[in-house]
């Protein structure tokens, strides 16, 4: 109520007031700033309040104008150079714009020279590719010309050759006069190049022919694969570098022969002469040790790609020489056989000299497979169309004629003197010493070295050769002796038919009827027997040995024709003992015509008609036989002296199956009725596995 008479504009006012916040942040900001100049609450004051504000506010306007008048100072400045700064570049435009009008042309010159530049550019590129593929710069002309051979010399000669092929494809061009011009510029430059590299080479060779175990640098194969463009240079050069070595190698070859080494070692090599296997081996040692160094010598001389790359100069001329093995391979073979050529004759001499000082038969066997391993061995680095490989195979034919000439002369030697046969029939000592020696052999052929793709030579004449004459001597011995037994079987005979008058039986006529016992008992059947045993004696020991196995097959067929003969002989004699000999044939003739008389109707003669089987005649016979079959142990021959027991078992059992055969035979014959026998079981007592059983078959 009391409000409601208040005026308006108070009461807003009022209200105002008593809605505002004393705590508000702003308030008490505002309070905190007023308290800082209001110090006194007077009504003065308050009426003041305002214009004590606003003056407060003036004072503080008026010190903040004073604080920013520096500012303001400098901000002028900074106009006042902006606008100087404008004023300039205002100049500058237009200098610009007058001298743009002006250098207009300048500009387009230049633009014109620059591309002038450019085409001129490329044609300098073009022509300098041209002066490096078709022209020698001075540097490469002086390395031609200069006496001293290095690498830029190699080079130089490279640079040449490409631009001669280059200037091949030239020609294929429109600028044929240019080409030829270029390449016979190029000519001129090429051929004095290959001359003096030529001249340098030869001398370098000539400095190499000195020298034992020379090294050849990497410039000499660099020089010598460039000098293969040109083969008849190079072929001087190989001919230069073969004379060279040719005449050192033989005075290294004749100075180890007679001096040996530097200082007496290794000594020299004519120290062993009175050895002849070590001579000559030595001899050839040195030899082959001589082509192996040789041979890398002129291998790493003349044909270098084959040993090592010498860098990319060398590679630029090796790759034009890759078909050409064949011809290097024929160059190295031309160089080797020239060096060696000059050694053939005193190496041929000495050994000439030792096969011509009666060497023993072993000795001439080894050095003859010494040669022959050596000329294998030397065919493999040197080639056969060669001087030394033809002069080893010269030696090797000698040596082997001297070793048969050995071997002839001491067979002809046992023929002509053949040994008597001694009381117990064995081998004579030049049997025994013969086979020994064979085997010796044999151990020398065992162990020769040979190549893998090489066979070892056939051994078959050489046991041939050795042990022929040594069998025909046993033969002429066993034919002297068998006759010496004839001469006195028959002086016997003469004085037992002197003394002997008396009566005799039936059975005694019969057993003195055994001269030509005597004969087969005294002359033959040692003869055989002893033949056999050389032949035993030659055969056992050779068997184990694969190279004999040939001889040893002939050799046993030899031994069982002569068992067979031996076996037919005593049989035939005990036959011939018995009164059987010639009444065989009557019982052989009857058993084939009994087989003939089963397809016809032929009459036969009974066998007890005929004299020589009549039953007296054959009861007689048999009495003998039985007699011997069935008597004392000594009545069948056993073959003692016969000295192999396999070869003497065999020989008395073949004859006691061929008795109980021949016994078989005529027992069937006496059995049969067609023959007419009376009682034949009283003539023939003992059938015939009675028979059989006796003599222990």
């Amino acid at each position: 109520m009391g409000t409601a008479g208040l005026a308006p504009g108070l009461s807003r006012k009022l209200k105002k007031v008593l809605e505002s916040r004393t705590d508000s942040p702003d308030m008490v900001a505002s309070l905190n700033t007023l308290s800082m100049f209001y110090t006194e609450n007077t009504p003065h004051a308050r009426r003041t309040l305002r214009s004590t504000i606003e003056k407060r506010s003036l004072g503080i306007n008026h010190e903040f104008l004073l604080a920013s008048d520096a500012a303001q100072q400098a901000l002028d400045l900074v106009d006042e150079e902006v606008n100087a700064l404008a004023d300039c570049c205002d100049r500058i435009a237009k200098a610009l714009n007058s001298c743009n009008a002006t250098t207009g042309d300048i500009i387009s010159t230049t633009e014109r020279l620059k591309q002038e530049l450019e085409i001129t550019t490329q044609r300098q590129g073009i022509v300098s590719c041209f002066l490096h593929d078709y022209q020698l710069c001075n540097e490469e002309i002086k390395a031609l010309r200069d006496e001293d051979l290095n690498e830029n010399f190699f080079k130089a000669l490279s640079h040449v050759q490409e631009i001669h092929a280059n200037c091949k494809t030239l020609l294929r061009t429109h600028h044929q006069r240019a080409g030829l011009e270029l390449m016979d510029m190029m000519a001129v430059y090429q051929e004095g190049a290959y001359e003096r590299l030529c001249r340098w080479v030869q001398g370098e060779c000539r400095r190499l022919g000195d020298t034992e175990n020379p090294e050849v640098d990497e410039l000499l194969k660099t020089a010598v694969r460039c000098l293969k463009e040109r083969p008849v240079l190079f072929k001087y050069c190989a001919e230069e570098v073969a004379n060279l070595r040719h005449n050192a190698l033989f005075r290294r070859f004749i100075s180890a022969l007679t001096r040996g080494g530097p200082g007496g070692l290794p000594r020299p090599i004519e120290v062993h002469a009175h050895d002849p296997l070590r001579y000559v081996g030595d001899m050839l040692g040195w030899l082959h040790q001589a082509l192996a160094s040789e041979r890398e010598l002129v291998v790493a001389l003349l044909d270098p790609d084959s040993v090592a790359d010498a860098g990319p100069t060398a590679r630029r001329f090796s790759n034009s020489l890759e078909n050409d093995a064949g011809k290097t391979e024929f160059d190295l073979t031309f160089v080797l056989d020239r060096i060696f050529e000059g050694v053939c004759r005193p190496f041929k001499v000495r050994v000439e000299q030792v096969l011509q000082s009666q060497p023993s038969l072993i000795t001439a066997y080894k050095l003859s497979n010494t040669l022959e391993f050596y000329s294998y061995t030397i065919s493999d680095l040197l080639g056969k169309e060669t001087a030394l490989y033809n002069t080893l195979g010269l030696l090797k034919d000698a040596a082997q004629k001297t070793f048969f000439d050995i071997l002839k002369t001491r067979g002809e030697k046992l023929l002509r003197y053949p040994p008597l046969v001694s009381v117990d029939l064995s081998p004579p000592t030049a049997v025994r010493e013969g086979v020994s020696m064979l085997l010796e052999i044999i151990q020398t052929h065992d162990s020769m070295m040979f190549p893998a793709l090489e066979k070892k030579p056939v051994f078959d004449p050489v046991i041939s050769a050795l042990l022929d004459p040594i069998v025909q001597m046993c033969e002429q011995a066993a034919e002297a002796h068998k006759s010496k037994g004839v001469i006195h079987s028959s002086r016997r005979s003469r004085i037992s038919s002197d003394s002997g008058q008396t009566s005799k039986t039936s059975i005694d006529a019969i057993l003195t009827n055994d001269s030509p016992l005597s004969y087969s008992q005294n002359s033959e059947t040692p003869s055989k027997i002893f033949l056999i045993n050389c032949l035993c004696a030659i055969q056992q020991p050779l068997v184990e040995y694969d190279v004999a196995t040939e001889y040893v097959k002939n050799l046993g067929a030899t031994i069982d024709n002569h068992m067979r003969l031996l076996v037919e002989k005593e049989v035939e004699a005990i036959l011939r003992r018995c009164g059987l000999s010639n009444k065989m044939p009557h019982f052989h003739n009857y058993i084939s015509s009994s087989l003939n008389s089963n397809n016809s109707d032929t009459h036969l003669i009974p066998l007890a008609e005929m004299e020589a089987t009549s039953p007296l005649s054959l009861a007689d016979s048999l009495k003998v036989f039985f007699g011997l079959v069935l008597g004392s142990e000594n009545s069948l021959p056993e073959f003692e002296l016969m000295q192999v027991p396999k070869l003497r078992s065999e020989a008395c059992l073949q004859v006691a199956r061929s008795l109980a055969d021949a016994y078989e035979l005529i027992y069937n014959a006496i059995m049969d009725p067609k023959n007419q026998y009376p009682d034949p079981k009283s003539l023939a007592r003992h059938p015939p596995h009675q028979i059989k059983t006796i003599l222990g078959i």
